[in-house]
C-alpha cells in the first residue's frame, strides 16, 4: 500500500490490500470508504478469488460511504459523491456518483487546496 503525500484517510475506511492501493497525493478519502482490491469469479463453478489493485491518482477526493471495487484506477482530480459504488475507471477531473457511478459533470480544474492534516488516518 502506498499513500502520498497531504493524504487522509478518515475514520471507519476499510482498505482491502491484497491486490495493492495506491493513493496519490493530496487525496481525501472520507469517512466509512471501502476500498475492494478482491473478490470472487461468480461466473466460475470453483468461484476462485478474482482481483487487481486500486489506484487513486492526485488531488482526488471521496465523499463518505463510497465502495471502489477491484481493478479501478480514479484519476487525477476526480470527485466521487456520497454513497457511490465506483465499478469503472473515473477520468481526469470528472464528478460521479450513483450506483453504478455514473459520470455528472467536470469539476473546475483549478486546485488550490492542499488536504494538509499532519495525519495519514483520521480517528
Amino acid at each position: 500500500m502506498e499513500v502520498g503525500k497531504d493524504s487522509t484517510i478518515n475514520f471507519g475506511c476499510y482498505l482491502d490490500n491484497r491486490r495493492g492501493i495506491k493513493i496519490g497525493d493530496n487525496v481525501g478519502i472520507a469517512h466509512n470508504t471501502k476500498i475492494y482490491t478482491l473478490g470472487h469469479n461468480i461466473d466460475s463453478p470453483y468461484f476462485e478469488t478474482k482481483g487487481a489493485p486500486v489506484v487513486i491518482e492526485n488531488d482526488v477526493f471521496v465523499f463518505a460511504n463510497v465502495l471502489i471495487m477491484p481493478g479501478v484506477t480514479i484519476h487525477r482530480g476526480a470527485i466521487v459523491l456520497p454513497g457511490s459504488v465506483v465499478t469503472k475507471d473515473v477520468e481526469e477531473f470528472a464528478v460521479v456518483g450513483g450506483n453504478p457511478a455514473k459520470y455528472i459533470r467536470e469539476r473546475n480544474k483549478d486546485i488550490e487546496y492542499r488536504q494538509s492534516y499532519n495525519y495519514w488516518l483520521a480517528l
